[in-house]
């Protein structure tokens, strides 16, 4: 016999985690249990480009740090092509670069950091150049669904007037939320960007 719809209630729901470390990163955690681990550096001896570190730190709504938040990036080589075979563009040579990789909010600092190569600008949509730019996905406990988001360069301010996806937005100061700032530390290019899960300043999000 069915019974009618009142007999049945919504399954109470859970957030992700707390395991996200170990399944994903493990290393990180304390546990070395894969053969091979997905790194924070995506560069090899002879990756051609200008050597870049990407850091930052991941923020709640109320301004707190996120130490256990994950965060993965995929991205373009220096002349505009990613490497996959999936992407519709020639496949890169083989030099080194994975053109992705995959890290954790340092469980001390807060701080996420990828060694990794600056990006040249994207053919997109009908032909339309992107300026050069970086995908994040991001997840934590209390995420129940990654977040996806891009990482603009502050020093193609041309390029970034122009590209197709930032002009999406239309308030300007929502997409600042979305340009990492140039600075250097010793012999390192810093771009650093902070990710504002909630509030005043949240981060803009795109779906996936």
């Amino acid at each position: 016999m069915v019974q009618p719809l009142s007999y049945f209630y919504e399954t109470p729901s859970q957030t992700a985690g707390p395991y996200v470390h170990i399944g994903l990163i493990p290393q990180q955690a304390g546990f070395d249990i894969f053969e091979t681990n997905f790194g924070s550096a995506l560069v090899g001896p002879d990756t051609k480009g200008e050597r870049i570190i990407v850091e930052g730190r991941v923020f709640d709504g109320t301004g707190t740090l996120v130490r256990d938040a994950l965060l993965e990036i995929w991205q373009a080589d220096p002349d505009g092509q990613y490497n996959h075979p999936a992407s519709g563009q020639e496949t890169m040579a083989s030099d080194g670069f994975r053109g992705w990789g995959r890290t954790g909010t340092d469980f001390e600092t807060g701080v996420y950091r990828f060694a990794t190569i600056k990006p040249g600008a994207v053919v997109g949509r009908n032909g339309r150049m992107m300026a050069p730019h970086i995908n994040l996905w991001i997840v934590a406990r209390g995420i129940n669904i990654g977040l996806n988001t891009r990482l603009y360069f502050s020093d193609a301010t041309q390029a970034n007037a122009e590209d197709p996806v930032l002009n999406l937005i239309e308030q300007k100061v929502r997409r600042q939320t979305l340009i990492a700032e140039r600075s250097r530390r010793g012999d390192e290019v810093i771009y650093t960007f902070d990710v504002h899960l909630q509030g005043d300043q949240e981060t803009v999000f795109f779906d996936p």
